[in-house]
């Protein structure tokens, strides 16, 4: 696969009250993409709307990252929720965020899912199509960030949206293609110099190792590096350089 351009996003606003996560503002010197928390798992109004502003004033694309009702735990437990539900707590959380863009003249581009939903997306077609429907209630040109290679991207596209892949330089992956979950040894991946090889290799095509020492390739539209991983900065901007000498852009895709 020859790539001449690729988007990067990472996870922001995820502060709540006096309680800081990730350095969102150096970070958008860095990226083209922000997931910007909408309140579920973090993300406190104030946070938000400073959020918006920054990403606004440097050019970057606004995501909701929406997640299940769980702020205690960090929007990473697993709830069973219904249809119903889930369209409703997602045209929620991106109402909220985009009154703040609209608040800054700018707009919602697309929706990612946060952690435990995310995950859940991924192989749940059902959930899946509940998802889809959220987004096709709440209206507008909305793309969905989703994993690549899951069933869900199917999904989604047979829902009519527009579908972003998204492939993961921080993260271990198993050898079907899904995320190492984070509670086993590994799973987060803190080396800048393996993130930036990890990245480069999936933005060019060439295959990345899995978990247990095989090789896949994925095919994918944006790159993410989380906020909260430690070293975040650091890790985007090695990902950054190695894109750059490789030849591939860094351009949002929406």
């Amino acid at each position: 696969m020859t790539r001449t351009a690729i988007d990067l996003n990472s996870d922001m606003g995820e502060a709540y009250g006096a309680w800081r996560m990730g350095p969102d503002d150096e970070l958008l010197e860095v990226v083209t993409s922000a997931n910007v928390a909408c309140g579920f798992h973090a993300g406190d109004p104030l946070t938000i709307d400073r959020t918006v502003a920054a990403a606004c004033a440097r050019g970057v694309a606004i995501g909701a990252h929406v997640s299940y009702p769980d702020l205690v735990g960090f929007g990473r437990r697993h709830l069973a929720v219904g249809h119903d539900e889930l369209v409703a707590d997602v045209v929620y959380q991106v109402g909220a965020l985009d009154a703040f863009c609209r608040r800054h003249g700018t707009a919602v581009s697309y929706i990612k899912a946060h952690g435990a939903l995310y995950n859940d997306l991924a192989d749940d077609a059902e959930l899946a199509g509940a998802f889809g429907d959220a987004i096709r209630a709440y209206g507008g040109d909305l793309a969905v960030l989703t994993l690549a290679g899951s069933r869900s991207v199917g999904v989604l596209r047979g829902a009519g949206l527009p579908v972003l892949r998204e492939g993961f330089a921080d993260r271990a992956y198993t050898p079907d293609g899904r995320l190492v979950p984070r509670g086993l040894p590994g799973a987060v991946v803190a080396d800048p110099a393996v993130v930036a090889d990890r990245g480069r290799r999936i933005a060019t095509g060439e295959p990345i190792a899995d978990c247990e020492g095989g090789e896949f390739v994925l095919e994918v539209d944006s790159l993410c590096v989380h906020g909260d991983t430690p070293g975040a900065l650091e890790l985007a901007v090695a990902l950054r350089r190695a894109l750059d000498d490789a030849g591939v852009a860094v351009a949002r895709s929406r």
